[in-house]
């Protein structure tokens, strides 16, 4: 069974009146934090002078996201999402006042705008995970790619209006009043989600996870997860190679088009803009392109950008240039986030989407301030001309992680509960658990019964197995044993839990090699300290 086409019309999500409410206040809270950061780099540009220390303000509004995008994706698969969301909006609110009012009583240096701007990217990092899955889960799944695509436009839109909102405000009235707008954004949202809460979880008979089992769970799902893995790893190259775009448009603005804080809202209003655009057609380009060559295609374009913003100095030249680049950004990691969420069963959807996050905005982090710093130690046109190469060097991934969609059977959680065969239930913690299952197989279907069997080792180590391999009996040259660990009896209930239509189907090609009238034995063994 596999996922319907999907409506090439970008805005059927917004006919769902709670998706609807959710993207509008979404993207009043984009465009508000936006205008902050914009207005946090300018005047980092004018209080130092230093590219470094502009460049720094990204990284202080996006580390939050490598540092706790994993535990608040956690946090928002295990714990009541509505109270997370709310918290984190309402610290981001207290901070942001006292933020706005530092800086009207001018005692607001460079070191306390980071740290602001890293206390505002914190709760923006701790509420994302929550907020993207109860997005999620106000639109049917067949349209859940236009949906996230819709929030992406939002997101990208901000990005072209929030800075030149940015700079027009700090023309007129002050930069100050730009951390105004953004408090104001953490309160529309924070109404939004009191008027359309998230859905609680489901009730579940399962012992409840643990913060650190949480965080190893999502990590090993990716681990084995060959889409997900897939997907992360590109994340990582695309996002880390193209922020230097992002980071040193300031310094390009500045520097290189001698312009001022309007001028370089305009600039990253440009990469916004585009980024709408692609946007408003990223569905039938997707379809008719397909997801490699579309990547690629945005790959190659983003880096002649880059090559583009580092050595020309016309105005009308760099412009375009850049909405050509939001445009192939818009694009790509859409079309990641995309085959992200449409991997991943609902137990860890959070969680892919906190490590989606992580690799997007971690990798944008630590590699703004690596091109800050290349910039001021060398020049800002070898910064960027690295950075393009690197880009292009990215393609080089595509054959050892190919990118695709994931479709209803790796998602869908089968609902069959067989019996555990054993006496005496452990108590959640106990354990190491070890899981034997015995097959009775053909000598002549020997090699085609291994390399079916071979297949589940991904599955279960990615839904909780510490160990797997597969053994044969000496004894008996028909018999075969699978043997995996589990670290304690609670994470073998939910490994059980977690087995997908998929799976189930790769059960079933292992059990077609059984021996007429056999089925399949199994036996538990629980560790004895």
């Amino acid at each position: 069974m596999s996922v319907p086409p999907p409506p090439l019309d970008t805005w059927s999500a917004l006919r769902h009146p709670a998706f609807r409410v959710l993207w509008q206040s979404g993207s009043l809270y984009f465009i508000a934090n936006a205008m902050q950061t914009m207005a946090a780099a300018w005047m980092m540009v004018e209080l130092t002078g230093s590219s470094f220390l502009s460049a720094l303000v990204q990284t202080a509004v996006f580390l939050p996201m490598f540092l706790l995008s994993l535990p608040a994706g956690v946090l928002a698969d295990i714990a009541d999402r509505r109270r997370l969301i709310l918290g984190a909006l309402a610290l981001q609110a207290v901070t942001g006042t006292v933020l706005a009012a530092l800086l009207f009583a001018g005692i607001g240096g460079p070191a306390t705008l980071l740290v602001f701007v890293f206390v505002a990217g914190a709760c923006t990092a701790m509420l994302s995970p929550a907020w993207n899955s109860t997005v999620a889960d106000s639109v049917p799944r067949d349209e859940l790619p236009n949906a996230i695509t819709a929030v992406s436009i939002a997101y990208n839109g901000a990005r072209a209006v929030g800075p030149a909102l940015a700079g027009a405000l700090s023309a007129l009235a002050g930069s100050a009043w730009n951390f105004v707008a953004a408090v104001l954004g953490s309160l529309i949202m924070l109404l939004a989600i009191r008027r359309w809460p998230p859905r609680p979880h489901p009730p579940s008979r399962l012992p409840a996870e643990r913060l650190w089992g949480g965080m190893l769970a999502g990590l090993r799902f990716a681990r084995h997860s060959r889409t997900v893995l897939a997907q992360l790893v590109r994340t990582v190259a695309y996002s880390g190679a193209g922020s230097a775009l992002w980071a040193l448009l300031p310094v390009i603005g500045q520097r290189q088009l001698g312009l001022g804080a309007a001028g370089v809202g305009l600039l990253v209003g440009c990469m916004g803009g585009g980024a709408v655009a692609a946007g408003l057609v990223i569905g039938r380009l997707r379809a008719s392109a397909g997801l490699e060559r579309l990547v690629a295609a945005g790959c190659v374009l983003y880096a002649g950008v880059m090559l583009v913003a580092a050595f020309s100095t016309q105005k009308l030249l760099v412009y375009p240039a850049l909405g050509l680049g939001g445009a192939c950004w818009m694009a790509v990691m859409s079309t990641f986030n995309t085959a992200t969420q449409t991997s991943v069963p609902m137990w860890v959807r959070a969680r892919a989407l906190a490590m989606h996050t992580l690799c997007a905005l971690g990798a944008f982090a630590i590699c703004s301030a690596f091109w800050g710093a290349l910039s001021d130690i060398t020049s800002l046109a070898f910064a960027l001309s690295v950075a393009a190469a690197c880009m292009a060097a990215g393609l080089l991934l595509a054959k050892p992680f190919p990118l695709r969609m994931g479709q209803a059977e790796d998602v869908t959680v089968r609902t069959r509960w067989d019996d555990f065969f054993v006496a005496d239930e452990p108590a959640p913690e106990a354990g190491p658990v070890a899981v034997e299952l015995g097959y009775r197989v053909r000598a002549e279907d020997s090699i085609a019964f291994l390399d079916a069997l071979s297949q589940l080792r991904a599955p279960r180590k990615r839904d909780g197995a510490t160990f797997w391999r597969a053994y044969r009996d000496l004894s008996d040259p028909s018999r075969y044993v699978e043997r995996f660990i589990v670290t304690s009896w609670a994470d073998y209930l939910h490994q059980r839990a977690r087995a997908t239509l998929a799976d189930q189907e790769l059960e079933q090609r292992v059990r077609a090699y059984l021996l007429p009238g056999e089925t399949v034995s199994m036996q538990h063994f629980i560790a004895e300290r």
